[in-house]
């Protein structure tokens, strides 16, 4: 009887292991119900006469490289023979969310846009607006290719309602392409990301600020050259990855270059900026609305303010002459000024030296770090009010401690407004310069941005809002287009 245990227990044993095997090699599903709301939708309503249908295969394998579907489409919602029910398209998309490794749910009112990179080989890429107005409600899926893990199928639906409300006008996308990580691999290996020490690189980030997917580099030997260059002579692109960029060139000598935006229509920004490029030197960049953080350690060392430079006119730049912007490059000296950091406002190095030793004293620096200590209190109990949605979302999920939760960060985010605002006219009226009220912005939009995906996250994993946390939402969102304009206004003032 023992020995028939044991024989047991090992062939247990050995179907566990077996079916795990089994498992793991079972290539990820497709997401059937996506694709198939998709596919019903391009039957029942797609305008047969404005579709994209391009479908490229390996000769030697037949494998597909690239597919884009595109198709527009027109749907009575209220009355009909054959009508639309908008309020189902999400239900597909839940479902499968498990296949996916992106989900994207816009919904009428944000003011986010959003392009879709398609990623083809080296070098190659192109970019589909997706949503390119506020009225426009989206949903994205981006899942791995069942049968080429190197390729990315993406799905999404975008839509908005005519004017009578009657109907619902919109597209459907569904694009397989290179994955952008392998894209970018690819980008590696083929040498324009290496580690030659002759190798400049730009290293870059998208701001908060900015939906950004695509930019294009140039570059010549002087900065008369580069003036003359033409919008389509472009070296390369640098498709947005995660919120990151990058190019690398192999140089023999110091060069000036160019960076420029894809706009989400196709077209080019009207402002690029312009750049030293050195060999074995990295810039370190992130683009803003209008404005960039420079990497100031590389303009000392080696660009603008070296004595090096090759650039003889303004870093951002404008094709029309009335949106020129001068270079705005600081020359720091010495001096003190609280600034906040996210944490607590603190003492940092800027400014004039004659300017602000002459127009801060003690109690100018004792009225800004009481204020500062008064926002780091509302800040605090903002993050302690999320954490208590946390508890209760990893606890009993009782519906009435979440809407406790969320009227009292609502509550506090109102005042925190009215001292953000005291905050900023007090630095105001003692001098701060205006270079520096960016960063001030920046925090600011920081901790509404990082509300903002606690409360998608919120959403995410309750099912819905409550209706105090969709008025904080709301609040919230508010609130980020509100200092985007203040600070955009005090960048042209």
């Amino acid at each position: 009887m023992k020995r028939i245990c044991i024989m047991l227990l090992i062939a247990c044993s050995a179907i566990t292991t077996i079916s795990a095997d089994s498992s793991a090699a079972t290539p990820q599903k497709k997401p059937e119900a996506v694709i198939a709301m998709l596919n019903s939708i391009i039957k029942n309503f797609g305008q047969a006469s404005d579709q994209v249908y391009s479908v490229s295969r390996n000769p030697n394998t037949n494998q597909i490289e690239y597919s884009i579907k595109i198709t527009k489409f027109v749907a009575n919602v209220k009355s009909g023979s054959l009508t639309l029910n908008l309020a189902s398209i999400n239900t597909p998309f839940t479902k499968d969310e498990p296949l996916s490794y992106q989900t994207l749910h816009l919904t009428p009112g944000s003011t986010e846009m959003f392009a879709l990179g398609v990623f083809i080989e080296q070098g190659q890429s192109k970019q589909y607006s997706l949503r390119t107005n506020p009225n426009q409600e989206m949903w994205l899926m981006c899942c791995k290719n069942p049968d080429n893990p190197q390729l990315r199928d993406a799905y999404a639906i975008v839509w908005e309602l005519s004017v009578d409300q009657l109907q619902a006008i919109g597209t459907v996308y569904m694009i397989t392409s290179l994955r952008p990580d392998v894209y970018m691999k690819n980008m590696s290996s083929a040498g324009l990301l290496s580690d030659n020490p002759n190798t400049f690189t730009i290293d870059g980030r998208v701001g908060f600020d900015l939906t950004d997917s695509l930019y294009v580099v140039y570059m010549a030997d002087t900065a008369e050259e580069l003036d003359r260059v033409g919008d389509n002579d472009y070296v390369a692109t640098m498709p947005v990855v995660n919120k990151r960029f990058s190019f690398s060139v192999q140089l023999d000598k110091p060069k000036v270059g160019r960076i420029r935006t894809v706009m989400p229509d196709g077209s080019l920004c009207h402002l690029w900026t312009n750049l030293d490029f050195v060999p074995g030197e990295t810039y370190r960049i992130t683009t803003h609305n209008g404005y960039y953080d420079e990497d100031r350690d590389y303009e000392r060392r080696v660009g603008r303010l070296s004595g090096k430079s090759l650039l003889n006119g303004p870093q951002i730049q404008g094709i029309d002459d009335q949106l020129q912007i001068e270079d705005t490059i600081p020359v720091y000296i010495e001096d003190t000024i609280p600034v906040y950091n996210g944490e607590d406002f603190h003492v940092v190095e800027t400014g004039s030296k004659d300017e602000w030793r002459n127009s801060l004293g003690f109690n100018k620096i004792a009225q800004l770090e009481m204020q500062a200590s008064v926002i780091e209190m509302n800040e605090k109990r903002i993050k302690a009010a999320y954490q208590e949605v946390k508890q209760e979302l990893d606890g009993m999920r009782s519906g009435y401690r979440i809407e406790m939760a969320f009227q009292e960060i609502l509550k506090q985010n109102k005042e925190l407004d009215k001292k953000y605002q005291s905050f900023l006219r007090t630095v105001k009226a003692f001098g701060l310069p205006s270079c520096e009220l960016p960063e001030l912005y920046q925090i600011i939009l920081k901790f509404h941005t990082d509300q903002n995906k606690a409360l998608s996250d919120f959403y995410k994993t309750y099912g819905h809002y409550t209706k105090s946390a969709r008025k904080t939402q709301q609040y919230v969102n508010k609130q980020l287009e509100k200092y985007i304009k203040e600070m955009e206004k005090n960048a042209l003032d």
